[in-house]
């Protein structure tokens, strides 16, 4: 099963070496130690060879923008509160595991310039400010815009000022999975106009996601199929022969070791 091709003349979708294969995505960067979302763990991946980094966004209340997943800071950090309603300086003081900085957006760009950031925008409260980042930065080229609300992400892509990689939200991608079966493929693409990919668990619960005949009609719309988040090399393998176009994995050293057997790392 090959991968799918009207996506990859975005640069986005392009691996290291400039070539179409499977995409490995470091998911929250890479760290043994818990220390997620860091520049550490971003290091770290990008050291063991991915340009891909999974990452999510969230503001602060004066208009910070943070390299983060959760909403407050008492899960990961020594710190605690809603970041939206935190000052920037109020997050600066805390630590990752006890160690490391919360990244701004600003700091991950700066240190990882040739990165391709995948970034799932978490709150309204960052659609502005994720904007503003992309343009201010000239990175087009280097993101994807993803989000569970489609119309969040939506709202993203309608204030930039060029065309960004994006993957659809949580309704599209339940609407393609129930009904892609029996959706005529002009109706099919008119609903997923604009969309670049479908980033899935394998499973939803009992009902599974990534089957066979999921990936081969995403690839006849030229969609891309990313799985997250995978860990054991097994699936890994039992993904990729069925033809995804990326995996995002907490083990990126795991993910690594499966594409070097494979023969697809890059």
């Amino acid at each position: 099963m090959g991968y799918a091709t009207d996506v990859t003349l975005l640069p986005y979708f392009l691996r290291k070496d400039g070539s179409v294969g499977p995409l490995a995505f470091a998911h929250r960067g890479f760290s043994a130690d818990g220390l997620e979302n860091s520049l550490a763990a971003f290091r770290a991946a990008v050291d063991l060879g991915t340009v891909h980094l999974e990452t999510d966004v969230h503001t602060t209340s004066d208009g910070v923008l943070l390299v983060f997943h959760d909403s407050s800071l008492d899960r990961v950090t020594d710190s605690r509160g809603r970041i939206a309603e935190l000052s920037g300086a109020e997050v600066a003081r805390a630590r990752i595991g006890g160690v490391e900085p919360v990244p701004t957006f600003d700091q991950l760009v700066a240190a990882f310039p040739d990165a391709r950031l995948n970034l799932d925008v978490k709150d309204w409260n960052s659609v502005g400010p994720m904007a503003e980042a992309i343009e201010k930065h000239g990175i087009h080229g280097r993101v994807l815009v993803t989000s569970f609300s489609d119309f969040r992400r939506r709202a993203v892509l309608k204030r930039l000022s060029r065309r960004v990689a994006t993957s659809a939200g949580s309704s599209l991608t339940a609407l393609f999975a129930l009904l892609g079966p029996i959706l005529p493929v002009p109706l099919a693409r008119k609903l997923l106009a604009g969309v670049d990919a479908f980033q899935v668990p394998a499973r939803y619960g009992r009902f599974p996601v990534v089957t066979p005949g999921f990936v081969r009609r995403a690839h006849r719309l030229g969609l891309q199929v990313h799985v997250w988040t995978i860990n054991d090399p097994s699936e890994m393998d039992r993904l990729l022969d069925l033809g995804v176009d990326g995996l995002v994995s907490d083990r990126l050293d795991l993910l690594k070791d499966v594409l070097v057997r494979r023969g697809q790392w890059v």
